[in-house]
């Protein structure tokens, strides 16, 4: 018998909120590999990549993925306060993958715009993945009244509750904020308002990512393993980040958060109360907070050998 997530995964429509870096578009061809799986759409958020070229991105990995009917919106290129953004080494990589020149356009309706719309769909329930800053769920959330009976269940990858968080990885950016994970500290605000929203939250934060390390082992294997067209692309893609990959400090962060949509058992869950920290020097934490009146099932750890075999088995030649 399938898990419940799993069956309602298979039935319901998914959008994917995705700032376009190298590891969503790995959870996406992942999800795309998956026919089963129906991508309703896909908003790009400020993150990894700049909007204009994250929305390129992703159509022209829907384009290779013959899948270029799926509307792509863009959202807007600043956090809801604040200017933080990611390292511009990690940017410049983002926004150039290994993949085909697009003949496609994104929408001319914002994603904001979309997505308070589509919240208004009471008899369309739908699954979001949410692969970067929370920004444009954030903004569709205030005022929506009936996100709560349209949205069934939201996996969010972002976070680090018990560990450590991710901000000096790879020496690229100075602060004195340990505690905090990227995608959170870009836009807290956002953040703070999606774990306010009374929203059924399935978080998948450091603390399950950093049990599933992406090394050269797993590049290997991938490496070695007859693959199909989105196999080749994952492979192409994961090959941008190599240095990573041999220094051990590559994660399967939105990957892993695809794979939990598909097949929750893969992650290690706990209902907890997160809080999202606002002030410095711990902007964008992602707190502990007591009490009874849990808004997250969060992942406290993950198993690496299930995802691997989760995540590689679309990807491989039939």
């Amino acid at each position: 018998m399938l898990p419940l997530l799993l069956a309602a995964t298979l039935t319901l429509p998914v959008i994917i909120d995705t700032d376009s870096g190298v590891d969503d578009m790995m959870a996406i061809a992942y999800l795309l590999a998956q026919p089963e799986i129906k991508i309703e759409a896909i908003t790009i958020s400020n993150g990894l990549a700049h909007v204009d070229k994250g929305a390129q991105n992703v159509i022209r990995l829907l384009e290779q993925a013959g899948r270029p009917q799926i509307p792509v919106y863009i959202g807007r290129d600043k956090p809801l306060s604040g200017n933080a953004e990611f390292p511009k080494a990690w940017r410049d990589t983002s926004d150039n993958p290994p993949l085909a020149a697009a003949s496609g356009a994104p929408q001319k309706q914002s994603a904001t715009a979309f997505l308070k719309q589509r919240l208004k769909e009471i008899k369309r329930p739908v699954i979001i993945l949410a692969l970067g800053p929370l920004t444009n769920l954030a903004e569709a959330l205030e005022g929506a009244k009936t996100a709560t009976k349209v949205i069934q269940n939201l996996v969010i990858m972002g976070g680090a509750v018990r560990v450590q968080g991710n901000l000096p990885d790879g020496e690229f950016f100075k602060t004195d904020n340990i505690t905090a994970e990227w995608n959170f500290f870009i836009d807290p605000q956002a953040a703070d308002r999606v774990f306010n929203a009374g929203l059924p939250i399935r978080l998948v934060p450091l603390d399950a990512t950093s049990r599933v390390p992406i090394g050269p082992e797993f590049l290997k294997e991938l490496e070695q393993m007859k693959r199909n067209k989105l196999g080749d692309t994952v492979l192409a893609i994961l090959r941008t980040e190599k240095d990573l990959v041999d220094k051990g400090i590559y994660q399967a962060w939105d990957p892993l958060a695809a794979v939990a949509l598909v097949d929750p058992r893969v992650v290690i869950w706990e209902n907890l109360t997160i809080r999202i920290k606002m002030e410095k020097p711990e902007e964008g934490r992602s707190q502990l907070s007591p009490g009874l009146n849990h808004n997250a099932k969060v992942g406290v750890g993950a198993r690496a050998e299930m995802f691997k075999d989760l995540f590689f088995e679309p990807l491989r030649a039939k």
